[in-house]
């Protein structure tokens, strides 16, 4: 229960501390025993706006946020989270009217708004408008390394692998502590063939600096191939580690789904402790010499995502992307995207191995092979 004696300032700060914590349930009674007292106090609302969200409770947000806009129409943090909440909502035009609200209201030189909006356009898939606003922050201030990075990641995603490159590597010159573009980075050149670089790259993270599963993979077997090591030697083992706590993290409904995935026609389960194969493709690259460029590849999905490596690559990253089965092997992910693509095209997708996988979804038209 808020004090009753406090300012309507005192509990909207509060409650951003909460929300800094990860305290989203805290943050959000505070502000709901404080909008009790304060009903008509924009921030309050603004502040279960932001609360809801990060629960994913995207209706309940977007009423919230339009709470704070009637009290005050023209708050640019309550444009920009009712923008994000739409794009949750699948209404993207309504979502880009709130972000190009937020420019003709004159803040596209604040640097964090313009971060956050690009970002929210970016976790949605749309790319070229995502960079959009990540241009005006590097326009606005060339040496900003976050606003750098953030370009790379757009010009990745939207196939450009050379302009990608060039900017993670100028904002880790300006910002070399900047852990998310060192290992985007990191991949983009092991995706590239440029294995010595990327493990270069790599070497200058640590384990807990990743929270997901590819780049660690990769780190161990290039660690195993360039040095010779083993399983157990102790420059692998702390990346091990690493991989089976992020793999420990699934929660209880995902292990269920995942379960009931993994459920052969017959009645039996697959093995669930089979390793995913991409270890052992990797650790069977011979010599880590470069790969010649006949072997590196290109897939382009409907809504602009593009990746590139070898086929085996490919799969995997469109696996991690899909939040469904980061969990799980590539052999079962192939093979229920390959029924499912069956069910929905009634082209049979084969699933023995990478490229045909990928080769039977583009003659299904799920995805474009480019390269």
């Amino acid at each position: 229960m808020s004090d009753p004696f406090q300012s309507s300032d005192q509990i909207a700060e509060q409650a951003h501390q909460l929300y800094l914590a990860g305290r989203y349930d805290d943050a959000l009674n505070l502000l709901r025993n404080g909008l009790d007292i304060f009903p008509l106090n924009a921030e309050l609302h603004l502040g279960c706006g932001y609360a809801r969200l990060a629960r994913e409770e995207y209706a309940w947000a977007r009423n919230a946020f339009e709470e704070a806009l009637a009290l005050e129409p023209n708050h640019e943090d309550a444009l920009a989270g009712l923008g994000e909440t739409l794009l949750k909502l699948g209404q993207r035009d309504r979502g880009l009217t709130c972000f190009d609200r937020i420019l003709a209201l004159g803040f596209r030189e604040d640097h964090d708004l313009m971060l956050q909006v690009g970002r929210a356009l970016f976790r949605e898939g749309l790319f070229e408008h995502a960079r959009r606003y990540f241009d005006l922050v590097v326009t606005a201030d060339p040496e900003c390394a976050e606003g750098i990075a953030c370009l790379g990641f757009a010009a990745h995603r939207l196939g450009d692998e050379e302009g990608a490159q060039r900017h993670l590597q100028r904002a880790l010159g300006l910002d070399g502590s900047d852990v998310e573009a060192r290992i985007y980075l990191g991949n983009l050149l092991y995706d590239r063939g440029q294995y010595e670089d990327a493990l270069e790259e790599f070497e200058r993270t640590e384990p807990d600096d990743h929270v997901e599963e590819l780049a660690l993979w990769r780190i161990m077997e290039l660690k195993k191939a360039f040095y010779r090591l083993g399983d157990s030697d102790p420059e692998v083992l702390p990346w091990m580690h690493r991989l089976e706590a992020l793999a420990a993290e699934i929660t209880p409904e995902e292990q269920l789904l995942a379960e009931v995935e993994a459920t052969l026609p017959d009645g039996s389960f697959r093995d669930p402790q089979q390793l995913d194969f991409f270890s052992t493709l990797l650790s069977e690259l011979r010599g880590m010499q470069r790969r010649d460029t006949a072997d590196t590849h290109r897939v382009a999905l409907p809504d602009g995502t593009a990746y590139t490596g070898s086929w085996d690559d490919i799969v995997l990253q469109m696996k991690q992307d899909d939040r469904n089965w980061a969990g799980s092997s590539i052999a079962d992910y192939m093979e229920e995207m390959a029924r499912r693509s069956q069910v929905e095209t009634g082209v049979l997708v084969p699933a023995t191995d990478a490229e045909s996988f990928l080769r039977g979804i583009a003659a299904a038209g799920l995805v474009r092979i480019t390269r």
